[in-house]
């Protein structure tokens, strides 16, 4: 009998392609589709919001860059947790993401639903929410994977019009003020500036990074992971984090303060103050083509962890593990997703981002405390590893993430807290009561072949 051998993945990705998939899961017009939420939080002071989120976000890319060089496997915070800290902490740390993945194709859809009711305002929310949790779903069933074949083309058409809209910004302040109110500090602090606000701003500002931790999902297709993917991950947080303060400070110098008609489509209508109405409908077409992609990709990647987790037996095998058998796609998945979008109907962006958020704080905190952890490991083995790597950064990582989670909406608190307390009760469940180690997801650390993909 003849013996092939099982197909591997393809060492191909270099770091300007893996950089450029952060960028694009980070989708870098949603700094507008927030910008009214954020400003009325801020006071107005939205580019300080993300700056902080920006600082907060390197410390962690730090961590997620040390733990990424010494696992490299697709696992991402889930492994590094396990391998670093202890198995059942792990499971737990990977229930909280699963939040995080759960609530953001409803929150993509949520905003592009918000943007479109802008502009047709007779045409109630449900139906654009609707039509795009139809729509997505039906292309992720049939395994069309959209975003994913025009990545680039995508990139460059959001940079396009991010780069029109700024510059459109600059000359209508220009033109109404004059060269001195480009330099204006109002946007990043202010009579209505507060610490507690921007506190509350920046968690929200953060949903935006959702990204620069998502290249580590490409960990076992890039060339040389050790060394490209920590670069990776601090590139593509440091790019994007500087794209949102600087969009949002255009933005914020066009429109001080933090009073709009609608917030959930306030850069809608700065769009139509600083270019007319041609403008505002290709700000339009950008935000909403950009979110259609966003949640393509989003529910994707939602779908196929969990039947990654339903394949491994981490949740019901019968249900997860369900693949379509004419189009070979984890359709019950996809279509769970879906439902779960529904929800969108009966909540705010600022409320569901920071659904999103309580999930992402969570890992981001728990891979911080894994640096710390390897570090006394190593240190015990009778290593020095360098002690502001190892022990300072990820220390302030650790602690401006719980800060931040703190700062979250209440009612995202709270489902948080459930939904932790789910895990706890369903681990109980998989353990026997904590008796045996939980079910283990598998990420093989064996070297792919080195090649070009095709």
């Amino acid at each position: 009998m003849d013996h092939h051998p099982a197909p591997q993945l393809v060492r191909a990705l270099k770091l300007r392609a893996v950089v450029l998939f952060g960028l694009a899961y980070m989708t870098p017009m949603i700094v507008l589709g927030t910008f009214g939420v954020v400003a009325s939080d801020t006071g107005g002071a939205v580019p300080m919001a993300y700056l902080l989120a920006l600082l907060a976000m390197l410390f962690t890319a730090h961590s997620y860059g040390k733990m990424a060089a010494a696992h490299p496997v697709a696992g991402s915070a889930y492994t590094y947790v396990r391998r670093a800290i202890d198995s059942r902490v792990g499971f737990l740390v990977g229930w909280a993401t699963l939040l995080d993945y759960f609530f953001l194709p409803m929150v993509i859809w949520l905003i592009g639903g918000a943007y479109l009711q802008a502009q047709f305002p007779q045409v109630p929310l449900w139906v654009w929410i609707v039509g795009f949790i139809v729509v997505t779903t039906g292309l992720n069933v049939r395994g069309i994977r959209t975003a994913e074949r025009v990545n680039d083309l995508l990139m460059i058409f959001q940079l396009l019009v991010i780069g029109i809209f700024v510059l459109l910004s600059l000359r209508h302040v220009f033109h109404t003020g004059g060269a001195g109110a480009l330099a204006d500090s109002t946007p990043f602090a202010n009579h209505a500036t507060t610490l507690s606000g921007i506190s509350a701003g920046a968690a929200i500002a953060a949903y935006s990074f959702l990204g620069f931790d998502a290249v580590t999902t490409l960990t076992e297709e890039t060339v040389d992971p050790k060394r490209t993917m920590p670069r990776a991950i601090m590139l593509t947080a440091l790019i994007g984090g500087t794209i949102f303060v600087a969009v949002a400070y255009a933005t914020q110098l066009v429109h001080p303060g933090s009073s709009f008609d609608d917030p959930s489509s306030a850069a809608f209508e700065i769009a139509k103050t600083i270019g007319g109405d041609l403008f505002s409908s290709v700000f339009l077409a950008g935000l909403v083509v950009a979110q259609f992609a966003s949640g393509i990709a989003a529910q994707a990647s939602t779908s196929r962890l969990l039947y990654a987790m339903g394949r491994d037996s981490v949740l019901p095998r019968r249900f997860f593990g369900y693949v379509h058998p004419r189009f070979l796609t984890p359709a019950l998945n996809i279509l769970l997703t879906g439902a779960v979008g529904l929800i969108a109907l009966r909540l705010d962006v600022a409320t569901s981002t920071s659904f999103i958020n309580f999930g992402a704080f969570t890992a981001f905190t728990f891979v911080n405390v894994s640096v710390i952890a390897t570090c006394l490991r190593r240190r015990r083995a009778g290593e020095h590893p360098n002690r502001f790597s190892y022990l300072l950064a990820p220390a302030i990582g650790a602690a401006v993430d719980l800060w931040l989670l703190a700062h979250l909406d209440g009612k995202a608190l709270t489902l948080g807290a459930v939904w932790l307390a789910l895990g706890v009760g369903y681990l109980a469940y998989l353990t026997k009561g904590f008796r045996t180690p939980p079910p283990e997801m598998e990420f093989t650390e064996e070297e792919p072949v080195a090649g070009t993909a095709k």
